[in-house]
């Protein structure tokens, strides 16, 4: 039975971007088979479900291009803000991951998924699982995100799960298999990155993607650590050595690329290597994003650049539409120049553009004909829509996830009226807040806090 999004002002993100005041959106099966005027996509469908829109804005499902769904979800808000990068890491994300089951790869990816849809992503790029992505992609689907998954590899010593560079690309061509590409949720090649890894392992990985089709991701220079290590071992900055490894190219998502220099910034354009942007960590984290940043020059220069929210002890939320906001008054502030991007260009790469930067604008990114249907509903009656302006400033400047009402996957309403439909999250709290105790108990971590907490029942 077809069904039509009918009624709201609907943000195509088409190429010519047009917004249809009042407009339809008819789907059938798990394709938008058309977009337009209400009253003809209703005489032309008489016998859809409808999914009245009306008074809301309509968009296309948002893409976050950079997102752990392992680790931090049961963690939240632990990891201390006044704290060393190195120390968020090797003090508490090494002994947490250690610590991680299956279980718990699976619940927390859960989480991660019900928090991505009810705040409008519908699309999110895995950073990587240190042991059990099979796990973490069956919780995805079950759950109706559509996104990528992946095993970190790593063949350095001294890392829990590390492995020799056959058996590390090996563990690669398994997620493949399983997620194949085009799913709702595929597999892609996924390494730590940084330094954690040797350069026959990330040629071979860049080499497995090509050979496969696949896309790619792995974290560089978020700060300056990676290109001091990389300059003192190999005397050439990190995107310089990989390019000479072979490593750059389209299949490649970089994520963070905050600590590039003009030569850096020249290969990534030059190689059509996309980078996911994730500006609220670096502001959380005192990373250098205002200082540093190039994102904005690569975006206006014809670079493929996403949005991600990183991990809930960095990004905290994985609400792309605050990542929006950050990235577009970072840009403009940075430069003193309110005449630059605009918040049409923020939003574009939580949509169309940042689908593209991760391989998949032919299926997802905008409301066409032919798309796969992934839809969300903002719902404008809210205080902060009202009154309506123009759109692309309210969605950028004026709301956040929090404004979402419906939300439909490959053509399934996985979000409605604010509550997710395949996940009771009541009866979920209580697992939750369980996994959250014994996973710190195991790590040995106890989460300190700022404020004296006294015991008040």
């Amino acid at each position: 039975m077809p069904l039509l999004v009918r009624g709201g002002d609907v943000v195509t993100m088409n190429p010519a971007r047009e917004v249809l005041v009042g407009g339809t959106v008819a789907i059938d099966g798990n394709r938008i088979v058309a977009v337009g005027k209400t009253s003809e996509l209703t005489a032309r469908y008489p016998d859809a479900d409808v999914l009245d829109a009306t008074g809301c804005v309509v968009t296309p499902g948002m893409v976050n291009a950079h997102q752990h769904h392992t680790g931090d979800p049961l963690i939240k808000s632990c990891i201390p803000d006044m704290i060393q990068f190195g120390d968020a890491i090797f003090s508490w994300a090494v002994p947490v991951h250690g610590a991680h089951t299956a279980d718990d790869d699976a619940l927390s990816a859960t989480i991660s998924a019900v928090a991505a849809l009810r705040l409008g992503v519908t699309t999110v790029v895995e950073a990587g699982t240190v042991a059990h992505p099979h796990r973490v992609g069956e919780a995805l689907a079950s759950v109706g995100v559509r996104g990528t998954v992946g095993r970190w590899g790593w063949d350095v010593d001294g890392v829990p799960y590390g492995a020799p560079v056959d058996e590390a690309l090996d563990l690669q061509r398994e997620v493949l298999a399983t997620w194949p590409k085009g799913g709702l949720i595929e597999g892609w090649v996924t390494l730590v990155g940084h330094n954690l890894g040797s350069d026959e392992l990330f040629a071979g990985a860049a080499a497995l993607a090509r050979e496969a089709g696949a896309q790619m991701t792995m974290h560089m220079s978020p700060t300056s650590s990676d290109p001091t290590e990389y300059l003192a071992r190999t005397g050439k900055r990190p995107l310089q050595h990989l390019a000479d490894l072979g490593v750059l190219g389209e299949h490649l998502l970089i994520a963070h690329g905050v600590w590039l220099d003009d030569a850096e910034v020249e290969l990534v354009l030059g190689t059509r290597t996309a980078i996911a942007y994730c500006p609220w960590s670096y502001l959380r984290m005192g990373q250098g994003v205002t200082s540093r940043s190039r994102h904005a020059d690569i975006v206006e220069r014809g670079g493929r650049v996403a949005l991600g929210c990183d991990a809930e002890n960095a990004g905290d939320i994985g609400d792309i539409l605050r990542a929006v906001a950050a990235a577009a008054g970072i840009a403009r502030d940075s430069r003193g120049d309110p005449m630059r991007f605009g918040a049409d260009t923020a939003f574009e790469l939580a949509t169309i553009r940042g689908a593209e930067a991760i391989g998949m604008a032919d299926r997802i990114g905008s409301l066409e004909p032919g798309k796969l249907a992934d839809v969300v509903v903002h719902d404008a009656t809210m205080f902060n829509w009202l009154p309506r302006g123009d759109v692309s400033l309210q969605l950028v400047w004026g709301t956040d996830g929090r404004s979402v009402r419906d939300v439909l996957v490959d053509g399934q309403v996985v979000v409605r009226d604010g509550v997710c439909t395949t996940v009771d999250l009541d009866a979920l709290r209580p697992e939750l807040q369980a996994a959250h105790d014994a996973l710190l108990a195991r790590a040995g971590i106890e989460v300190p806090h700022r404020w004296p907490h006294h015991d008040a029942h």
